[in-house]
């Protein structure tokens, strides 16, 4: 008995359905380039910065010629003897692999400016995934910097505590001392006008690192702090263990960044974003709390 049309009429239907459901098993599922660079994320190692003071801010100075030991402006004056606890941070800046994987375990879309920047380099510019996997994470706001510290049993460092790691406790003008930044000590000082980043890897950055062993302490990505950004806070700060202002417009982003000049990369230098900003040039680290 032949079948009728009716049933003829079905058979593509059944055969496209079977497909769909049942997909070739040779068939390979197409993994976008920020899912490669997620796949590849690692923690950074902490290091442990013992309990005491340091030296933080920088002098009053009567002379008014420009040199990088001349603070960048009156915001980290005066010079003070700031007592900190113990306290463990993070020795590369977070990477991008780590960015973005956090961001698909929270269920988080990828921003904009960052799933830009991934297609852009690797489809124009041909930069491996594996590369920008070992980027400092950048297009990062403040509110997602700390949220990712917090899920990670970790905080954003207070500016103290990150301007202590940056110089240790002998007050150092640069992380690595006070020598003039200069290629091989730090990512700094570059420009382009499509606002690609210029920067090294997390892991790298050996010649430049601070008396604790951080890297990219100074340039690479300015990094955000826990603090809100106070004028006039090292007038009126506590000696021991200070947290900022209680509130603000800006919270604080210290180091410099791969696009600033010498005097940026100081160790003393301040800088402020609103919480919310997302740029080419601000990523962070995290820290924790270490109870005896």
């Amino acid at each position: 008995m032949r079948p009728s049309l009716d049933s003829l009429s079905l058979y593509p239907l059944v055969i496209l359905t079977v497909i769909f459901l049942n997909p070739m098993p040779n068939e390979a599922q197409e993994i976008s380039p920020a899912e490669r660079v997620a796949a590849l994320a690692h923690r950074s190692p902490m290091m442990l910065i013992t309990e005491g003071a340091f030296i933080m801010g920088t002098p009053r100075m009567s002379q008014t010629s420009f040199s990088l030991e001349s603070p960048y402006d009156d915001t980290e004056q005066p010079q003070r003897h700031v007592w900190l606890s113990q306290y463990e941070i993070d020795r590369d800046e977070v990477s991008l692999a780590e960015y973005v994987h956090w961001l698909r375990q929270q269920r988080h879309p990828v921003p904009y400016e960052v799933r830009k920047l991934i297609d852009h380099m690797t489809s124009v510019h041909a930069v491996l995934p594996e590369t920008l996997a070992h980027w400092p994470a950048l297009y990062v706001t403040w509110t997602e910097a700390s949220d990712f510290c917090r899920t990670q049993g970790k905080r954003l460092p207070s500016e103290a505590e990150w301007e202590k790691a940056a110089r240790g406790d002998k007050g150092n003008l640069f992380p690595w001392g006070p020598k003039s930044p200069a290629p091989g000590l730090a990512m700094f000082g570059q420009y382009h006008v499509h606002e690609i980043p210029i920067v090294a890897s997390v892991e790298s950055g050996e010649e430049g690192r601070s008396p604790y062993g951080l890297h990219h302490m100074a340039g690479n990505a300015a990094e955000w702090v826990e603090d809100w950004f106070g004028i006039d806070y090292y007038v009126t700060m506590p000696d021991r263990n200070p947290h900022g202002v209680k509130q603000g417009r800006y919270k604080v982003v210290r180091g410099g960044s791969w696009k600033s000049a010498p005097t940026l990369l100081r160790t003393a230098t301040r800088s402020g974003a609103s919480p919310e900003q997302r740029a080419a040039t601000i990523g962070f680290r995290c820290a924790k709390s270490i109870r005896e």
